[in-house]
């Protein structure tokens, strides 16, 4: 039997995921939980074989939650199950330590393939995405640069980001220049949203 947790912040898509993948014979789902921040506790408290994990959620988000629970518990494997199909999710994914990386639209015949195939220890990735994100290649870029951007998601001024990130204005003024001309956005907003939707963030 194949021990199974679920975390996905959507109530609905969590029930729908242990119905289908409690029809299997060699599956029983053990936990589930609607927060990233939840994940850790609940796999040390049923001690799944595999954590199917959404990458949007409250609390730490599923990549977060990836790399939390492969250095708390690195017998649980992970498999990122998620809407959001974006090459730089895969490449941050499988930086984290997960095993496999789907779409919520796989066919549940084929999400039970690969969480089985997860928990012998192969990896499973989405064939499309994965040739997405070859031909996207790595995110431009630099880790303080997605900081910025990140912090900008929610508006603000500049002195309001450098306060939040403990950076000079001058400094953000450039990492948000540089981050500008590296996503080809004409404004801050712009930039933040093509970022957000390679999955940079």
């Amino acid at each position: 039997m194949i021990r199974l947790l679920l975390a996905d912040d959507q109530a609905l898509v969590r029930g729908a995921l242990a119905a289908l993948l409690s029809l299997e014979p060699d599956l029983e789902v053990v936990a589930e939980v609607g927060r990233g921040d939840e994940v850790v506790e609940a796999a040390r408290a049923h001690r799944p074989d595999v954590a199917l994990l959404d990458v949007e959620m409250p609390g730490l988000d599923g990549l977060a939650a990836t790399a939390a629970l492969r250095a708390a518990l690195p017998s649980c494997k992970v498999l990122v199950v998620t809407t959001f199909g974006r090459p730089g999710y895969l490449r941050r994914a499988m930086a984290a330590g997960a095993s496999g990386f789907v779409v919520k639209d796989t066919p549940a015949r084929q999400l039970a393939d690969a969480v089985r195939r997860v928990a012998a220890g192969l990896r499973v990735v989405d064939p499309g995405l994965a040739a997405e994100s070859l031909a996207a290649g790595d995110s431009p870029l630099t880790a303080r640069e997605a900081d910025v951007l990140r912090a900008a998601r929610d508006g603000g001024t500049i002195a309001d980001l450098a306060a939040a990130l403990g950076l000079s204005e001058g400094t953000v003024r450039n990492h948000l220049s540089a981050a500008i001309g590296k996503t080809g956005a004409r404004t801050r907003a712009e930039a933040v949203r093509l970022a957000d939707a390679s999955g940079w963030l």
